[in-house]
This record gives C-alpha cells, structure tokens and sequence, in this order.
C-alpha cells in the first residue's frame, strides 16, 4: 500500500480563525479521503507565550514568532493566513514567490490594489502549479451547496431577485471593547468586509452572476468604544469610564445591487446570449441586530422557483416549486441525505452539522484541488472581484448613495 504523500501546513495566526482552521485541518483526513495527507507543522504568531499555547492546545508540532522565517522553512508545503487583512498581502505574496501553497482568510486584502498584486502573483504561481484560495468558507455549507446546484439545474429559471442580510449583535452594546476589527487600518472595513462580504461572494458564487453596481449606506452608531476590558468571543464588555478609542469602520452596511445579464437558457452554447437586464438586490450587514447571532441569509426569486437559506438553521433549505406547488408556500429540504454536498461522509440521515464543518469542507475542497493540479475555488481572482464590490459600496456611500458601477 502506497502511502500518502504529506502536506505540510505553516499557518499564521491562532486566534478565532486559526481554531477554526486547526480543528479542521486536523478532522478533514479522519472523514474525508484525501490525496495528500495534512500535517500540523508550524503554528506562526508574535506572541511566542501566546503562540506556544495555542499550538499545544490545537496540535501543531512547532512554533515560529516572525512568519517570514515561516516561509523560509523547507518543510512547509502551504501557508494558512489567518491574520487582519492589512497582512494579508506581505505574507501570500512572499509564500506564492516562495513556492507554498496558499490559503488566504476573507476578505483577500484591504483594497482593490492590494487583491489586484495577490491576484497576477498567484495566477504566475499556478502556471508553475503553486495553487491558491480565498477561505468563504459559507460555500462549505451543504444547504448552500445545495442550492448552487439546484441554480445550475435550473430549478429556479431566470434570477429575478436576489436578497442577502448577514445579521449579529455582538456590537450592541455601546462598551464592547475596541478590537483590531474596529480598526480600518487593520480590517480595511468593519460589518461590510467582515461579514457583508461572504454575502457578495455567495450571491455572485450563487447565481453564476457578477455585480455590476451599487447603492450604498454605511453607518457608524458608536464613534468610541473602551480601549481596554473584558474580551469574550468577538466581543465583551470594557469599563464605561475608561479610555476610549475612534471606532473607523462601519457598523452596518446597506446597498441594493445589480447584477451581470443572465445567459438565455434557450439558446444553443454556440450562440447563447444575454437577457436585456440581469437580477436585482438588496444587502445588509450589521452587528447590531439584537437577537441576531450568526443570521447569514440568502434568498433567490426565479421565473420556476424561490430558495431560502438562514444559517441560524443551517441544515436546512426552504425551497418552492411553482410548477409543483403553485397554491403553497416554501417546503423544507433537511440537508443531510447522502445524496447533498458533503454530507455522506457524516452522520446518519438528520443528524446535522456545524459551523466547523464548512472549514473542513473547505480543507478537503482544497487539498483535492491541490492533489489533482487544479485551480481551486474560490480563486484569489474570484476574491478580487468581491473587493471591487465592496470597494463600490464605500465609493458610493461615502457619494450620497449615488450609483457606483464595480
């Protein structure tokens, strides 16, 4: 019996993504086949206190505090970057030249320009067959992989509207201490790059369509929040009478988009063309919707049928049929039958799954990738095209709303 060939994963950061990415890299081998087996080499991060413990609690072998000595190893086949977006850049650039494998946290970087340099380096690097991926991990989740598949068959026809809200409230109160994602310099964007991105590529990874123009609403509802106090998950609570720091992003985010002409499904490939306009939509991003923990949703309106999606009920899909139901409502698909996106490699039937699961789906997606010489998806030119989108949304916000072509 042949064994299988390692992959060696550097990964830098080890904060709330780099767990999520650790318990991933090392559950995706133990469910999933795989053409190279993953190895938890290097676990990279300032704080060497910090760093040491982190990778003794997830399981990586060793340490590094600077990851440029990282990159420098022989012994790394591929860089994870889990880090703020105003590092993205430095570090898959310098891994790409370095002959690693990359897989890079969302959004790609803090701005067009900076997602353009990452996008031509890594489209060098594939030619040499050094691959690269942006991590949305939402595609991940077997409902909406689902849905995509359902789309590309044609279930719903033509794509009329398009209605995408990602909703959480851990923000909400007004002395929730300042972290890195309330910083611009570091996070390029508060609720709109944060979350409201993974609604841009979903829709876009969705419908098969790119935005085309926005109009936009930014908003901050606490200009200064506590520099310092008591941080739980993304959160936590700081002292009401404490030192108090500039917030620089936004708490929420509003803009109605349009998208690229569908294809004419009646036309022959060789001669397909384009519908006079493509679908119409609306999205929010907030972390101040009280209630609202992790409420990503997407819903589609076609011409046959409508899809429904809330993560807060992830293994489910809300599907309607207009030629089979046309006096009811929405029905629900439970996605956890062998025959849905990932899930024969689980639990029986009903028996669902998490919010880690789309991570190690996202691991096997791309060391398959990686195995067969192929570009995996999202590709960090699949990621450009969401910074141009978000990069619109400022454009027109910061314009009085006025339209803004991506």
């Amino acid at each position: 019996m042949t064994e299988t060939q390692p992959l060696r994963v550097g990964m830098v950061g080890y904060a709330f993504m780099g767990a999520a990415h650790s318990h991933a890299w090392r559950t995706a081998p133990r469910f999933f086949d795989l053409p190279l087996a993953p190895e938890l080499t290097t676990l990279a991060g300032r704080n060497e206190e910090g760093v040491r413990a982190a990778a003794g609690k997830y399981g990586w072998a060793s340490v590094e505090t600077d990851w440029r000595r990282l990159i420098e190893r022989d012994d790394i086949d591929l860089i994870d970057i889990c880090t703020p977006g105003n590092t993205h850049a430095d570090i898959a650039i310098a891994a790409l030249e370095a002959g690693k494998h990359v897989l890079c946290e969302k959004p790609l970087a803090n701005s067009v320009e900076e997602a353009e340099k990452m996008t031509l380096v890594a489209r060098a690097a594939a030619e040499r067959g050094v691959f690269s991926m942006c991590g949305f991990s939402y595609r991940r989740t077997p409902a909406l992989a689902l849905a995509k598949r359902m789309v590309d068959d044609g279930r719903l026809g033509e794509i009329r509207h398009v209605r995408a809200q990602y909703l959480q409230d851990w923000l909400s109160d007004a002395d929730a201490p300042l972290t890195w994602r309330l910083d611009k310099s570091k996070s390029g964007s508060g609720s709109l790059g944060d979350i409201g991105a993974h609604s841009i590529d979903a829709a876009q990874w969705i419908t098969g369509l790119n935005i085309t123009g926005v109009s936009a609403l930014l908003e901050t509802f606490v200009k200064e929040r506590p520099v310092g106090g008591d941080f739980v998950g993304l959160g936590g609570h700081g002292g009401a009478d404490g030192p108090r720091g500039p917030v620089t992003v936004d708490d929420a985010a509003l803009f109605t988009a349009r998208f690229e002409a569908q294809h004419d499904a009646g036309a022959d490939a060789g001669s397909r063309s384009r519908t006079a306009a493509g679908p119409i939509g609306i999205f929010e991003a907030t972390r101040f919707a009280l209630g609202r923990k992790n409420a990503m949703r997407l819903e589609l309106n076609g011409t046959k049928g409508s899809i429904a999606f809330d993560f807060e009920d992830m293994n489910s899909l809300q599907y309607y049929d207009s030629a089979l139901e046309p006096d009811a409502g929405f029905r629900k698909i439970m996605v956890t039958e062998p025959s849905h996106p990932y899930a024969a490699n689980w639990w029986p039937t009903g028996h669902g799954l998490g919010y880690e699961h789309g991570f190690t789906h996202q691991v096997v997606d791309l060391v398959t990738a990686i195995g067969a010489g192929k570009q995996p998806t999202p590709s960090f030119a699949d990621a450009l095209q969401v910074q141009k989108v978000l990069a619109a949304v400022e454009a027109s916000a910061e314009n009085a709303s006025r339209w803004q072509n991506v």
